[in-house]
């Protein structure tokens, strides 16, 4: 265990929460600190290489012991976006639609933001409301049966990737170091972890280790099936530099049951755009006959996936309908069975800091989660928030692998990659190589 400022500590996995973890422990005065990752930063598998990420602050109850855990992480991120010079720059306060359609995703987008209580939103009943949010000429379809809350402020968009590889140089800076490796098994010694074996079969030693290796953190760890690896999928459209000024500083346009976007990369004029879905596991089966999600890094996506994306934009912006996707992943994620955070030291093995379960919106919370991972190793945690973070494999006895976890779109059902029969088949970019 880090009993000292010098205390080597290994972080296995160079992503958004392991660069967030090498940034708050070099902020906080630890000298001897090393990320593993097979990849530099950014990872080509990394959640966080990303041209942009949603960031909203949301509306919570008071006396809810999960809402205040939200209100605080939210609290927290959002000072760093906008206080943090390492983040600041990367943040775009362009405002915020959030929309549905059928019953049950009206209940949850209403009960989620909380109009009653956050008077900024303004709703919008008809087409010509959502068109009115943007410049002519961008939203041009007749949005069917949509009703939705827009805010002009409060909330908006991160260049992710910008920000990952911000966070990264700054820890680098102050004094952490980077050493790109493929981790293949935990270093067990007796009842302890002591650091990690990687692929040519060297050891890699630390006094303590922390794994903060995303969807892949379950290859590593017998998490008694509290993470499940889920994807989802986006696609880029490549615009023309007229179109990239009309779409600069959009709000962002968020459907919780059909899809979202935001305006077009500011370096390759390319709009992002994801279809809306509870997510894709990758199921394999164990030696025991039990299953297991194994993530795919893949630059494609299933051709329903595509058919997806094409009818939002047909009900949002028909004119980009029928153009060709230029770029296109699965996005890798771990769900909890409440997602909630993983962040604890681990029960048997003291040595052993976890940081996982992001459970798909971890991102935006790079400024700060790092700090609540150093937390957890200095035994600094509040009460409620190591209690919501706690490792707990209770939750997961018998758990409902197929449990959306409130999250609509597509089958409204988790997707199996494995009966997926048909990809897009999109040329590779140059600049990131297919994997």
């Amino acid at each position: 265990m880090a009993s000292s400022k010098s205390s080597s500590i290994l972080i296995v996995g160079a992503g958004t929460w392991g660069c967030s973890t090498a940034l708050h422990l070099t902020r906080r005065g630890y000298t001897n600190v090393t990320l593993v990752d097979p990849y530099p930063v950014p990872s080509p598998i990394s959640a966080g290489n990303d041209v942009n990420k949603i960031v909203e602050q949301g509306q919570f109850s008071e006396g809810d012991g999960e809402a205040w855990v939200s209100k605080t992480l939210l609290t927290a991120a959002n000072e760093g976006w906008n206080l943090d010079p390492v983040f600041k720059p990367y943040y775009h306060d362009t405002g915020y639609i959030v929309a549905a359609s059928s019953k049950d995703g009206l209940k949850v987008l209403y009960d989620r933001e909380r109009p009653d209580i956050n008077k900024e939103f303004v709703t919008l009943e008809d087409a010509e409301a959502f068109r009115k949010t943007m410049p002519k000429g961008v939203l041009t379809g007749d949005f069917p049966q949509w009703k939705g809350l827009y805010k002009s402020t409060g909330a908006g968009w991160v260049h992710a990737r910008k920000a990952l590889v911000s966070c990264a140089n700054e820890a680098k800076r102050l004094g952490a170091k980077f050493v790109v490796a493929d981790v293949t098994e935990l270093l067990l010694e007796g009842d302890d972890v002591k650091g990690v074996r990687i692929k040519d079969g060297r050891e890699m030693r630390a006094d303590t280790t922390i794994l903060c290796a995303g969807a892949n953190s379950d290859q590593l760890l017998d998490f008694r099936g509290q993470l499940r690896p889920t994807a989802w999928t986006l696609a880029h459209i490549q615009m023309t530099p007229e179109e990239t000024r009309l779409f600069k500083n959009l709000p962002v346009l968020f459907h919780i049951e059909k899809g979202f976007f935001m305006e077009p990369d500011e370096d390759k004029n390319q709009l992002k755009m994801c279809d809306e879905h509870p997510g894709y596991c990758n199921w394999l089966k164990r030696p025991d006959g039990s299953r297991v999600s194994v993530p795919l890094a893949v630059n494609q996506i299933p051709a329903d996936a595509e058919r997806r994306c094409r009818e939002f934009l047909r009900e949002t912006m028909p004119q980009l309908a029928d153009r060709p996707f230029c770029f296109a992943r699965l996005c890798w994620c771990a769900d909890t069975p409440n997602r909630s955070f993983l962040i604890d030291r681990h029960p048997e093995y003291r040595s052993l800091i976890l940081g996982c379960g992001a459970s798909g919106h971890g991102f935006m919370h790079i400024p700060s989660v790092g700090g609540f991972v150093v937390d957890a190793m200095e035994g600094k945690l509040d009460t409620r928030l190591k209690e919501s973070f706690r490792w707990r494999p209770e939750t997961a006895v018998d758990r409902d692998w197929e449990n959306t976890q409130a999250r609509f779109g597509g089958p409204n059902a988790i997707m199996d990659l494995q009966t997926v029969k048909e990809w897009t088949s999109i040329p590779p970019e140059q600049t990131l190589a297919r994997l």
